[in-house]
């Protein structure tokens, strides 16, 4: 079977058709790929070949050119990418690469990173187990504004690259001092990133109806933690060393154009939002998307977040990053916070699932509370797509090692 005779109703299907960055087994050089079925199409070979236009952008080693083009180019390669695998594929069948035989890199120069807190169920079950006592769960500014943290760039990495036990200062309630060593209350976050393209001007603020001409697409995320280290940190600055070790992202960047089927209207507002944040506006971006995330570890189902459930969406939190003036860079990387879901099942930390360690999950090689050495988490995705069938994204798997 041609490698673009996809089965009927596959994820990764001419509906879906993600961006990567690929390099043949044996070989240094790095291209940029989109993903078919279990294929891999050499975007930038394909491009040269065919006399495209695109070749520029494709035939690169990273998604940034592509990034930096623009909405219109964007649309533009995609509908060419469309024609390609529809009325020439005999023309680019020798441009396929199965992924078997091939090595998936980091798909973008990361610029800038940033993370919120962005699900009302999140912020809630931690608020309950930290300040069980307190009259509101939540904090005063959380239904006013997207609440962030600048992180750390250069640890963010692909899918499939190994996590190293981070160590760092830690001092439980009881201890009268701290003590260094590796952190024994490793976490993980379940979120959804989202790669901005297109730049701005310092000192111009994006607004909520500019989201989709700056951001070009987005991918699973997993905000590594270790929650020991933080919470000696955190007070009075947030988040530091508890989350800078790390941050896994999947090595295949849906578009934002993929995903028109899978949005959807935020929850109800309970608050009053200011302007720039308000988006019951005429001019804002319509909503959230309906992602349906699995987070496995070892192999075995223990959560299952809905996106959709996030209060803040993804145009909100680039209108808050950037409403002091703060520019955007082609490669900036923001997360939209921890995922968690109504249920008990469909919390996306184990702070949440074990309550803080109180709760043991039981897994079919032994309980866990927090992260031990040799576990492998995976997250996986899908949305809906055109006709009922399925947007599938890129898993991201990571491999706690000993520090």
């Amino acid at each position: 079977m041609p490698p673009f005779d996809v089965s009927e109703g596959d994820p990764f299907g001419p509906h879906n058709l993600p961006y990567g960055v690929f390099s043949r087994v044996g070989s240094a050089e790095r291209t940029v790929g989109v993903r078919l079925g279990d294929h891999v199409l050499d975007a930038g070979a394909a491009a040269l070949a065919l006399d495209s236009p695109y070749a520029s952008l494709l035939a690169r080693p990273s998604l940034n050119p592509l990034l930096a083009a623009g909405r219109t180019a964007w649309s533009d390669v995609r509908r060419a990418l469309t024609a390609w695998m529809t009325v020439r594929q005999e023309e680019i069948a020798g441009f396929f690469h199965p992924l078997s035989a091939v090595t998936l890199h980091l798909p973008f120069e990361v610029a800038d990173y940033v993370d919120f807190y962005a699900s009302e169920n999140h912020a809630r079950n931690v608020g309950q187990i930290f300040r069980p006592d307190a009259a509101d769960s939540l904090t005063p500014n959380w239904k006013h504004l997207p609440i962030g943290y600048h992180g750390r760039s250069g640890t963010v990495v692909v899918s499939g690259t190994d996590v190293v036990r981070p160590s760092g200062q830690r001092k439980a309630p009881t201890d009268p001092a701290p003590v260094f060593g590796p952190s024994v209350r490793l976490d993980i976050e379940a979120e959804v990133g989202f790669v901005v393209g297109v730049p701005s001007a310092m000192g111009t603020p994006v607004g909520l109806g500019e989201f989709r001409e700056h951001v070009f697409g987005l991918c699973l995320l997993n905000d590594w933690s270790a929650r020991d280290v933080q919470a000696w940190e955190y007070v009075p600055l947030g988040p530091f060393l508890g989350k800078s070790f790390a941050t896994s992202v999947s090595a295949w960047i849906t578009p934002l154009d993929a995903l028109e089927h899978a949005r959807v209207a935020p929850p109800r507002r309970t608050h009053a939002l200011l302007p720039y944040l308000d988006d019951a506006g005429p001019d804002a971006e319509p909503g959230g998307y309906d992602l349906r995330i699995s987070v496995a570890i070892n192999g075995h189902v223990v959560s299952e977040p809905p996106f959709s459930t996030m209060y803040w969406t993804a145009a909100q939190q680039l209108a808050h990053m950037t409403v002091n003036g703060a520019s955007l860079r082609t490669g900036d990387l923001y997360g939209s916070g921890t995922v968690s879901g109504p249920e008990a099942g469909q919390r996306g930390s184990l702070l949440e699932l074990t309550w803080n360690g109180r709760d043991p999950l039981e897994l079919p090689d032994g309980k866990r509370t927090f992260l031990e050495d040799g576990d492998v988490v995976t997250l996986s995705a899908w949305a809906p797509g055109p006709g009922g069938v399925r947007v599938g994204l890129g898993e991201v798997v990571g491999r706690i090692v000993a520090g």
